[in-house]
């Protein structure tokens, strides 16, 4: 198959770093590298060709900020539960944060859509339930489906419906 030009992101929340990288699909693109994300929205292309990117070739090993992305996937490519959730429109999962700070530990229920987090249930080890949803994430990079973590993390849908109908949502401004 012919390699074609593919817009790629990796997205970090605050910003992103872009290429144009010639791959034979764009599922291999995001096989190749972890946390990236292909776009294919004609606008945005438009923006790039002004911004003079390099193409970059998927077997071209020499640039240093794919080469990272490249050995994160290689890693997670060994571990069980790699891309079993890489076509999955809907899952949810719960993950657990023990913070450093003086700040209570939390499990944090995600819904997720298209690899994007659409709502989240944040309960506190107090026992305290915050519920968020699109509205309410100034940031929202989005979440690597490959990841072999996900498979680990996945709950029920019936398991974040009832803590997202339990939960209240954030105060006024919360994250301002």
């Amino acid at each position: 198959m012919p390699k074609q030009r593919f817009l790629v992101c990796h997205d970090y929340g605050m910003g992103g770093v872009w290429w144009v990288i010639l791959a034979r699909s764009a599922r291999e693109i995001v096989e190749t590298f972890a946390e990236t994300a292909v776009v294919d929205d004609p606008q945005r292309w438009v923006e790039v060709e002004e911004w003079g990117l390099d193409e970059v070739d998927i077997d071209d090993r020499s640039d240093s900020s794919l080469n990272s992305l490249r050995a994160r996937r290689d890693t997670q490519r060994i571990r069980p539960g790699f891309g079993v959730m890489a076509d999955r429109a809907l899952l949810y999962t719960r993950n657990r944060w023990d913070p450093e700070e003086d700040r209570a530990a939390a499990d944090y229920l995600t819904e997720i859509t298209d690899g994007y987090r659409t709502r989240q249930v944040e309960i506190l080890d107090t026992g305290e339930a915050t519920r968020t949803d699109l509205d309410d994430f100034p940031l929202n990079p989005p979440i690597d489906l490959w990841d072999p973590d996900l498979a680990e993390q996945e709950i029920t849908a019936e398991e974040f419906e009832k803590a997202w109908d339990s939960a209240m949502p954030p105060p006024e401004g919360w994250y301002l």
